[in-house]
């Protein structure tokens, strides 16, 4: 079963990390997982709730004892039943949270404000004690005694809850962490008469906590305004009645009613009213949308104008606007192989630095009879540059930053795991119909024969296709414009795979293939243009030709050159359309290849060649509909979506979700992906170059405490400030 905790008061990612690895390492756990920008732990476990649970708090509270641990209510489930009960889940989920949901954000608002507020005016106490310390020592020059005596007072208003988590830790086995190397480094300094020294580095990393606690906040908000898109209650109309009521209390088939200014609450179909639609929350598009009876309302949309009457279509967990709460919410959990490898890392690096500091303090006065004072300082000096906060702070902010940067632009990833992934794309494989092309038949060409007119070749043909429903027939139709029910047809005839005859305005009509023409042994041209072909002849005459394609989208010439500017070099088109079709649309945009006329599994088939020739580190993307291409989607490295407002199978089936059918949005996700990644970089780059420099100069004692107290703190502020730019994006 699945169990969730809410960690309230929860912001720093170096805890969080160390939260979860200990909980997932419990013997009753199979699997853990922290979400710090949700502040909850999810657990599997086949024990019972209250076995686990004092063991959680334990660690919790090891870690951070100021957190407080609730365990969420109506998120436990057996996974024997997961997918039997998998909507009634969802619905008791949106059930027990949203009641409650106003409340608890603003007493977690007000948590963090308090909080917030308290290590602010620490912070300024702190730093007043040792600017008066520093006056009495580097101005007045005090007797060291009562230098001594300032900072260990500003010592212990900034750092005495450090020391007494690194004294709490060693007595549980577990030294090897910041608090360890912060109290042992200060301590040391004391001890050596360096005290402003001592005091600074308790200083500047409170201020480096108050920093990271700034980038966690502002990371939450710019989530929660994301969030922040269904209405807890919707206005139901009952027995000629409207009546608020509760949203997820709302029956399908029950109508709603949105009026001007107010935020769409459930899924639905307009039935009576016409207003345009602000879209921006799902699609990150600003252009409204315009709807009257009988188009999609979505939730999350606001009504920007007139009433609308609404007939819900989906319920309240099921909801567009709750699947993308749900992606967003959960983007976090999954992690980017660089976070995991900076966990590790860090773990297995602090025991490595301390011993080095170890060997540092006592090899070179044992063997080179060097000065005992001087080395054990530069062993402090050591132990303080060493921290490894700077990268385990910043990553994952950076990561979580750029899921809501994407998010604004309508590009919703699932997690830091695809993020990266797409980053690396460099081969992209498109499914043609609703992707590249629009996925809907139209007349692009009308050539009649010498003395016949346009119009007139497209009269005879509407006159035919009048009854058929037939996407042909459609597209015809809408490109002939006069009144077709007005023409005068009769014996209206569908011959199966040829096409249809009809008297129409007195005269014997055909339309339809080439063989239909060679059947009745009427002479034609055979037109050679891309497309399906409607040959037309009256009477035993023939007539003309109208050229029937799907077209292409207006930006995908735009979308493919800026996906080759990302760096993608090899760019496939996938279709089951036939051979002459595909390579007319691969010939006009230029593609690197195509493969025409295939069965979804051939689709697989293809990709995964496609996937063996890319050299190692590169990722293969596949973008489709979402809806007929679930397999070549969870195939790909990545599986992108277009087009998926409001498709659950989308969402559900692919890694990245385009909200609207533009492919330009594809670039938008790629250049996003790639900005991330790089940020991450330059922190990884910044932050251990940095500090093997100061590594290196403190041991050779060139540098003394102030700048190891800049390659922790500063080094780590800097890395922050530099992960919270993608916010910004």
């Amino acid at each position: 079963m699945e169990l969730v905790y809410m960690l309230k008061g929860l912001d720093c990612p170096n805890c969080s990390a160390k939260i979860e690895k200990e909980v997932a390492a419990l013997e009753q756990i199979t699997e853990a997982n922290v979400n710090l920008m949700q502040q909850t732990l999810t657990v599997s476990t086949v024990h019972a709730a209250e076995e686990i649970e004092a063991l959680i708090k334990g660690i919790v509270h090891r870690h951070e004892p100021d957190v407080e641990v609730v365990a969420k209510a109506g998120h436990s489930h057996s996974h024997t039943h997961e997918h039997t009960h998998h909507h009634a889940h969802e619905h008791d989920h949106c059930h027990c949270g949203e009641h409650a949901h106003e409340h608890e954000h603003t007493h977690e608002h007000a948590h963090a404000h308090a909080h917030g507020s308290g290590m602010v005016l620490r912070i300024l106490a702190g730093a007043a004690v040792f600017a008066a310390g520093a006056v009495m020592h580097y101005v007045l020059h005090a007797p060291s005694a009562a230098v001594l005596a300032v900072m260990l007072v500003s010592y212990l208003i900034l750092g005495w809850d450090v020391v007494l988590t690194a004294l709490r830790n060693i007595t549980r086995g577990q030294i090897f962490d910041e608090h360890f190397l912060m109290s042992i480094s200060t301590i040391g300094a004391f001890i050596l008469g360096e005290y402003p020294e001592a005091a600074a580095v308790m200083l500047f990393y409170q201020v480096g906590e108050y920093f990271q606690s700034l980038a966690v906040q502002r990371s939450r908000r710019s989530i929660a305004a994301l969030l922040d898109i269904r209405p807890d209650t919707a206005n139901v109309l009952r027995d000629g009645t409207v009546t608020e009521t509760a949203a997820e209390s709302v029956a399908v088939g029950e109508t709603i009613i949105v009026r001007a200014g107010e935020r769409i609450p459930l899924d639905g179909i307009v039935t009576d009213g016409e207003s345009m639609l602000d879209t921006t929350a799902l699609t990150g598009e600003s252009v409204p949308r315009r709807v009257s009876a009988g188009d999609e309302a979505l939730s999350g949309c606001i009504n920007q104008s007139g009433t609308l009457t609404v007939r819900v279509t989906k319920p309240f967990g099921e909801s567009t606007a709750s699947k993308i709460i749900e992606m967003v919410e959960h983007a976090a959990a999954r992690k980017a192989p660089t976070e995991n490898f900076i966990t590790t890392f860090a773990r297995y690096y602090t025991p490595v630095v301390v011993i080095c500091a170890v060997l540092l303090a006592v090899v070179p006065p044992l063997l080179l009879h060097g000065i005992w004072s001087e080395w054990i300082r530069r062993a402090f000096v050591f132990l303080i540059v060493s921290c490894p906060c700077a990268l385990v702070i910043s990553i994952p902010l950076t990561f979580f930053g750029g899921i809501g940067a994407a998010s604004k632009h309508g590009v919703l990833v699932k997690g830091s795991h695809d993020l990266e992934a797409l980053s690396k794309v460099r081969a992209i494989v498109f499914d043609k119909t609703g992707t590249l092309t629009q996925g809907s038949f139209r007349v692009t060409e009308i050539l009649p024969q010498e003395g016949i007119s346009a119009n007139e070749l497209l009269q005879y043909a509407a006159g035919c296709e009048r009854n058929s429903n037939h996407p042909i027939a459609a597209s015809v139709l809408a490109a002939y414009t006069g009144d077709a029910d007005a023409l005068a047809v009769s014996d209206s005839t569908e011959i199966s795979g040829y096409g249809i005859e009809a008297q129409v305005n007195g005269k014997a009509v055909l339309a339809g293939s080439g063989r239909l023409m060679a059947q009745r042994g009427i002479a034609y041209q055979p037109c050679d243009g891309t497309g399906t072909k409607v040959y037309v002849a009256a009477d035993g005459q023939y007539l003309g030709c109208i050229l029937i394609a799907d077209a292409l989208k207006p930006d995908v010439r735009q979308a493919l050159t800026a996906l080759r500017n990302q760096g993608v070099t090899n760019i496939v088109m996938l279709t089951g359309d036939n051979q002459e079709i595909a390579g007319a649309v691969a010939a006009d945009l230029g593609l690197d290849g195509y493969h025409a006329e295939l069965l979804p599994q051939d689709k697989v088939e293809k990709l995964e060649a496609i996937a063996a020739e890319l050299p190692a580190g590169e990722k293969l993307a596949f973008v489709g509909d979402g809806i007929n291409d679930a397999p070549v989607l969870a195939r790909a490295d990545v599986g992108i979506a277009m087009g998926a407002l409001g498709a659950d199978a989308a969402i559900e089936a692919a890694d990245v979700v385009l909200m609207t059918d533009e492919p330009a949005r594809l670039g938008d996700a790629i250049r996003l992906a790639k900005q991330t990644k790089q940020i991450v970089m330059q922190n990884i780059i910044f932050a251990i170059g940095v500090k093997v420099l100061l590594l290196i100069l403190g041991a050779c004692g060139i540098v003394g405490m102030w700048w190891a107290v800049f390659g922790d703190v500063g080094v780590t502020v800097l890395a922050v400030l530099n992960a919270m730019r993608m916010l910004r994006k």
